[in-house]
């Protein structure tokens, strides 16, 4: 889900130095949200992103999905986690793992980004070719901390650009916002929305419709070959107290 104009070191020794024209930091709060799950428009299970912070500068970001009655046996079972930290502005990752179960069959790879030495490698069951080392950038996220990005970053008509580097993989990712926000309910409540758009390779596509306020996405949902693929859409969130 499986979406950052990363900040300057300065004199390349203070990694986490604010240069004076950034803009002011966003604070991070605590969430839980639960999510129903759609494939081709038939219901799947549910999703649970939660936002948990560890300690100091450090936090965690976790998305599970599970699948209910027959999908429970045979495919939807998704855990990602990452670690990370931030300077209040910028998210960093530090650790990412992710569990793939389906039937007679699981997949569980994790990663270490090693900043001092700026790679990332893998281990578990990890695709050929996908191990590493890959060199760090600054401003490298996970795919769920590119999800808080945008979160931080969309503005109506905005295009924002991240470099994507988990499980092995990294990818250029172009995001362009809708010049005007949408109407999205959720239960009772309704939310004037954004939808950013990012276009993939192949024509497939995956869209996240934000809040202004709302700490996770409101939907998030893939496209292939133009049609809707996987959906998650927002029952409630909460914000937890720690």
């Amino acid at each position: 889900m499986n979406v950052r104009t990363p900040l300057l070191a300065l004199l390349l020794v203070l990694p986490w130095a604010v240069h004076a024209d950034a803009p002011p930091a966003e604070t991070l709060q605590p969430f839980r949200a639960t999510y129903q799950v759609f494939h081709d428009g038939r219901e799947l299970g549910q999703a649970t992103m939660q936002l948990v912070h560890v300690d100091g500068a450090r936090w965690r970001i976790d998305l599970s999905m599970r699948g209910s009655g027959l999908m429970r046996i045979t495919g939807l079972n998704l855990q990602q986690s990452t670690v990370f930290d931030t300077n209040g502005r910028d998210f960093r990752p530090l650790t990412q793992s992710t569990v793939k179960r389906a039937f007679l069959s699981s997949r569980k790879t994790v990663g270490v980004y090693d900043w001092n030495h700026r790679t990332a490698q893998w281990t578990g069951d990890v695709r050929k070719g996908h191990a590493g080392p890959v060199p760090l950038q600054d401003g490298d996220m996970s795919g769920l901390l590119i999800d808080l990005a945008v979160i931080r970053d969309a503005a109506p008509g905005s295009a924002l650009h991240y470099r994507f580097v988990d499980d092995g993989r990294v990818r250029a990712h172009q995001w362009l916002v809708a010049p005007e926000t949408e109407s999205i309910s959720v239960g009772e409540l309704s939310y004037d929305a954004m939808r950013a758009n990012r276009i993939q390779d192949g024509g497939d596509d995956t869209l996240i419709w934000v809040a202004s306020g709302v700490p996770t996405p409101i939907r998030i949902l893939q496209r292939e070959d133009g049609s809707d693929s996987t959906d998650l859409r927002l029952i409630q969130y909460t914000g937890v107290t720690q």
